[in-house]
């Protein structure tokens, strides 16, 4: 492989001009875009003006007169003591205001005001009111007394028009309505009504008439409804009234039937007899529970043991007193054994009175098992008899809660429609009050006055307006395009959207296509963009050693080759030795501004049909030296790709060459500049001033760095110093530029 081409091993970026990315935003940069469309701007501020003074001179001169009203809540004039408050609205008095508000524009009030004012008579309505003056009409009317000079014309009487009652009550409605403006003063209870008319003595009246006739209406509309709820509730009335005798008649009634007057006692004592009962019956359950546990457990033990041997037979006392009799004798019976026989009178006699001590015991003992059950059967009995009565008791209860409900219900009704009765009365002498108090929520606090001058722009005014207008709509389109326009402008545009270092500006110059250095017709200043685009491009390609330089755009049409033919040229007039190559074999263009042939040229160098001796031509300059194109291959970009192409670049860089400049085609049509990039010294970028949108231009640098060059710079081209001058003439001094042209 061939040795590659040697370059700087790392060239400095250029420091950016004064107009750098940072550079501060100042008023006359503002006022600098209102100079680029000045064009633009002039006519929208002619049109608008001239439209605007034309439509101000054929408007109607209209005046406006103001009442104010206050409007207040109506529980201030409500009657003291009367209960006519309203919980719901005084919380949010909003609805109601703003209903007033409409009631004002509407369409019943407005109505009964064109009756009154009699609007069909009044011109401005009923269609015969004098058209506006327009510059039109007013040379119609001129035209017309010229022509009354020669032939005078004949007054003829007219008819007013008689339209038909009811659409013509419905358009003066609409037209009145829309001459009105209500207006709520901030923080008050006032309201201003506004009416706008071409007679200012009649807007005045009209305004004062809708005032007086909502302030007349409201008071009539609040004892219209006064008396309409006096006379629904002079009905309802008579209506309650024949409630609350019905229901009295049936309470009476029915209290005469059941005895109700003493149900309430009867149950105080049925409820508290019915307590009494279940008091005595619980205690004669529990008692005979008792008696008749303590019966079965007698009978139980009679069958196994005597019966004064059972604990409860035992411990009666007339068991106890036979015991102890039993006891007595049986201790004398012992007393005696020992001092007597057992036949003698004594022990016979203590033997006897033992005898029967033993039978008096049993029989109290059978005394005792037979009250046992006597009581047990005397508790039962009792206990069935309380259980009766309590039976007894409760239906008895019953039947008397059933009274006293249908009683209950009957007096709850009868009470209900009393006092609804009594509240429709209340309501009543109420109303009443009301109807007879001629108070109103309403008023005016202030009268029209016939105002003393339009409210419609009227000449000087007009004029002022029209240029006010003109010029706001002139300075809004300047920046609106200055905002849509996205294109790559000026150098801030470069180092602030690109981030690319920014090598110079090159002014465009009119009428000549292809401008080169070396023509006698191109302009001071272009020669001298292109001496300092050379100073700054020698001082970023810094080092011994040939450098190789491609210029390319991001699309056709931008003056890349042309910038690359006068970069070349530019070099060779500083004393360096260059050779120009045009790359672009799909486009060649090169041999145009140099005058040259392209018979012959890089695409049969890289084809192998022709040697690069053979292809050299020499320019108007000894120093510059330049390959053409040739004739278009079919395939360029691979012959740029090729070793050929390489070879080629790395032969010419061990020449005699100090600069090779390459042309090659725009980045965004083919990838031959992406090709050769990085096998350069450094990428030249060209862009056209205000032609390539900044979407594109950032597309194209993208491209072109995913190529990983060594360096690449920016050259913005065929700016128009006469469209931007404020700027360049601020930031880059081309008025100096100029006057020394000038003095050349």
């Amino acid at each position: 492989m061939a040795n590659s081409p040697p370059h700087p091993a790392s060239p400095p970026t250029p420091r950016i001009g004064a107009a750098g990315g940072d550079q501060d935003i100042h008023i006359l940069d503002r006022l600098a875009i209102i100079y680029r469309y000045r064009r633009i701007a002039t006519t929208v501020f002619v049109l608008t003006t001239a439209a605007v003074m034309i439509q101000g001179y054929s408007n109607v001169r209209l005046f406006q007169a103001q009442a104010r009203v206050d409007i207040e809540e109506e529980r201030s004039t409500a009657v003291p003591g009367l209960n006519n408050s309203n919980d719901q609205y005084y919380e949010d008095p909003e609805p109601y205001f703003k209903t007033q508000y409409r009631i004002l524009k509407g369409r019943d009030l407005v109505r009964r005001v064109v009756k009154s004012l009699h609007l069909e008579t009044v011109p401005e309505f009923n269609g015969t009111a004098k058209a506006p003056a327009t510059p039109l009409t007013a040379i119609r009317e001129l035209g017309d007394r010229v022509v009354g000079f020669v032939r005078p014309a004949k007054d003829e009487p007219k008819e007013a028009p008689k339209l038909d009652e009811t659409s013509d009550e419905s358009a003066l409605v609409d037209a009145f309505v829309s001459r009105i403006n209500v207006v709520p003063v901030t923080d008050s209870h006032l309201v201003d009504v506004q009416f706008t008319g071409q007679d200012a003595a009649f807007t005045a009246k009209a305004a004062n008439a809708l005032v007086d006739t909502y302030v007349s209406q409201n008071l009539e509309l609040k004892q219209q409804g006064t008396r309409d709820q006096l006379d629904w509730i002079e009905g309802e009335l008579a209506r309650q009234q024949q409630k609350v005798q019905d229901s009295e008649t049936a309470l009476a009634n029915y209290r005469a039937k059941e005895n109700a007057m003493s149900l309430d006692d009867k149950n105080n004592i049925m409820s508290s007899q019915l307590s009494t009962m279940n008091n005595e019956y619980v205690r004669a359950k529990a008692a005979r529970i008792d008696k008749e546990s303590l019966y079965k457990q007698v009978t139980q033990m009679q069958a196994s043991a005597s019966p004064d041997a059972i604990p409860a037979v035992s411990q009666q006392p007339a068991v106890q007193q036979a015991k102890l009799r039993i006891q007595q004798l049986q201790e004398k019976k012992t007393q005696l054994s020992s001092r007597y026989a057992e036949k003698h009178p004594e022990i016979i006699k203590v033997n006897a009175d033992l005898a029967e001590a033993q039978q008096q015991l049993q029989l109290e003992a059978q005394r005792a098992v037979q009250s046992i059950k006597n009581e047990y059967e005397t508790a039962k009995l009792q206990e069935q008899t309380f259980s009766q009565s309590l039976d007894s008791a409760k239906n008895e209860i019953q039947n008397l809660s059933s009274k006293s409900i249908n009683y209950n219900v009957l007096d709850r009704e009868a009470k209900s429609n009393q006092t609804v009765y009594e509240a429709l009365l209340q309501h009543k002498n109420e109303l009443q009050i009301a109807s007879n108090s001629h108070t109103n929520n309403v008023r005016v606090t202030d009268h029209a006055e016939v105002p003393k001058g339009p409210v419609t722009p009227t000449g000087r005014r007009t004029w002022l307006l029209s240029f006010a207008i003109g010029l706001v709509a002139a300075i809004s389109v300047a920046y609106g395009l200055d905002y849509m326009n996205d294109t790559i402008k000026t150098p801030e545009d470069v180092t602030r959207q690109l981030k690319l270092p920014f090598l110079g500006l090159v002014p465009s110059v009119r009428g000549d296509k292809h401008p080169v250095l070396a023509s006698s017709h191109a302009p001071h200043d272009f020669g001298e963009s292109f001496r300092s685009l050379r100073t700054a491009i020698m001082s970023m390609y810094a080092g011994e050693g040939t450098k190789i330089m491609v210029v390319t755009s991001a699309q056709p049409l931008e003056g890349k080759t042309t910038t690359a033919c006068n970069i070349a040229m530019a070099l060779a007039y500083g004393g360096a030795r260059v050779l120009l190559i045009d790359a672009d074999m799909r486009r060649p263009g090169l041999h145009r501004p140099l005058r040259l042939t392209n018979d012959r040229g890089l695409s049969q160098v890289l084809v192998g049909q022709a040697r690069v001796r053979d292809v050299i031509q020499r320019t108007v300059d000894p120093n510059l030296l330049a390959i053409t194109a040739g004739k278009t291959p079919p395939n360029p970009s691979e012959l740029l790709a090729s070793e050929r192409m390489k070879t080629l670049l790395t032969n010419l860089a061990h020449g005699p060459f100090d600069w090779i400049v390459v042309d090659t085609p725009p980045v965004l049509a083919v990838t031959d500049a992406v090709v050769l990039a990085p096998s350069v010294s450094g990428v030249t970028f060209v862009i056209g001033a205000e032609m390539t949108r900044r979407r594109l231009a950032e597309r194209a640098v993208e491209t072109i760095v995913a190529s990983h060059p060594k360096l690449v710079a920016v050259v913005l081209n065929k700016v128009d110093f006469a469209r931007n001058k404020y700027y360049y003439s601020r930031y880059y001094g081309h008025q100096y530029k100029n006057y020394y042209a000038e003095a050349v």
